[in-house]
């Protein structure tokens, strides 16, 4: 399959993906502060640098795209047909570093919540799931 765009634009698309301060990550974030909830983001120290921690509690967020983590079963995960090979190995190391990061964590006593950009996307029921998560091992500390 032949790319609708010369190389030149493809590449200024591609460098133009953001990995932090994503819109369902600010999202995420705007909603848990607005709950009260007070936290460090991308903390480089950690494995994976997460995009929303609270030290205190020993607590992650991560903000996944469906796409670039390859949430199983959602159609927003889909592989580019141009490349596939590139594609699936890229993608399929994105999936060994997301795992090798969360048991990372967890090995350091971490607890790790996955926050998924297709769930932000079916309402607020996700958000305030979370918000329980959180504030659930907040209150048992």
């Amino acid at each position: 399959m032949v790319d609708v765009v010369d190389s030149a634009t493809r590449s200024r698309m591609m460098s133009g993906i953001q990995g932090k301060n994503t819109k369902p990550e600010l999202l995420v974030r705007k909603y848990l502060h607005g709950r009260g909830l007070r936290f460090r983001l991308h903390t480089k120290a950690l494995p994976g640098k997460p995009d929303m921690v609270f030290p205190k509690y020993k607590v992650v967020v991560f903000v996944h795209g469906c796409f670039w983590h390859r949430h199983s079963g959602c159609k927003y995960a889909t592989t580019p047909t141009s490349r596939k090979h590139f594609w699936t190995h890229k993608l399929s190391e994105n999936v060994a570093r997301d795992s090798y990061q969360i048991a990372a964590l967890v090995g350091l006593g971490w607890q790790v919540f996955v926050v998924w950009e297709c769930e932000l996307r079916e309402g607020m029921a996700r958000l305030n799931l979370l918000y329980s998560e959180i504030t659930k091992v907040l209150n048992d500390n």
